[in-house]
């Protein structure tokens, strides 16, 4: 059952602990193949409409985005990464981080509250779990996960690199990773860092 784009339906245990593997799954496969270190930032965007194979926008579920922020939050603590979640178009895809990230890469804090209708579900759990939530307006990660086609390409470094993982989806929503490579600069006579690539 949805209410003005919001899902009342009431998933199962079984079903959450599922979303919250797969979740997990495709972070900790990402991270180690990204090769991320301590410190650096990962933005997730998540559509739980998509993960309940609805629409986007349309079907904003708190209990999956809890699931999925849970899983993926575990995988990001366990390899000391700064996890950023972006907020839906509403809020112009701003990211709610811890205030420790945002202090250490000087990213200025702006003034506003995710909810499951105006920043979206997996946002505002994550406003709810951090120590010192945030809000940012734009940041520059070093990797990052698109649950659903959220859009992500906006908050990544540059050079931005495909990473394909055996974990494809969450329930229903498609997912796409990438992490970030140092730019190549020189010539023909350049030589280069294979560690860098």
């Amino acid at each position: 059952m949805s209410e003005n784009g919001l899902n009342l339906t009431k998933e199962s245990a079984d079903e959450l602990a599922k979303l919250k593997q797969e979740a997990y799954q495709a972070a900790a496969e990402l991270l180690d193949m990204a090769g991320l270190h301590a410190g650096e930032l990962l933005v997730v965007g998540c559509s739980t409409s998509e993960v309940a194979g609805e629409r986007i926008g349309s079907y904003s579920s708190p209990q999956m985005a809890e699931a999925v922020f849970s899983g993926i939050y575990q995988a990001a603590q366990e390899n000391s990464i700064y996890l950023a979640a972006q907020c839906c178009e509403h809020l112009n895809r701003a990211l709610i981080l811890e205030r420790e990230a945002a202090g250490r890469y000087g990213y200025e804090p702006v003034n506003v509250v995710p909810q499951p209708k105006a920043g979206g579900s997996f946002a505002t759990a994550a406003y709810r779990h951090f120590a010192e939530p945030v809000a940012v307006e734009h940041i520059q990660a070093h990797a990052g996960i698109d649950i659903g086609d959220t859009l992500i390409g906006m908050h990544l470094r540059e050079v931005a690199v495909p990473v394909r993982i055996a974990q494809s989806s969450i329930g229903d929503a498609r997912v796409v990773c990438a992490r970030t490579r140092c730019k190549f600069i020189g010539g023909v006579r350049a030589v280069y860092d294979e560690k860098l690539l």
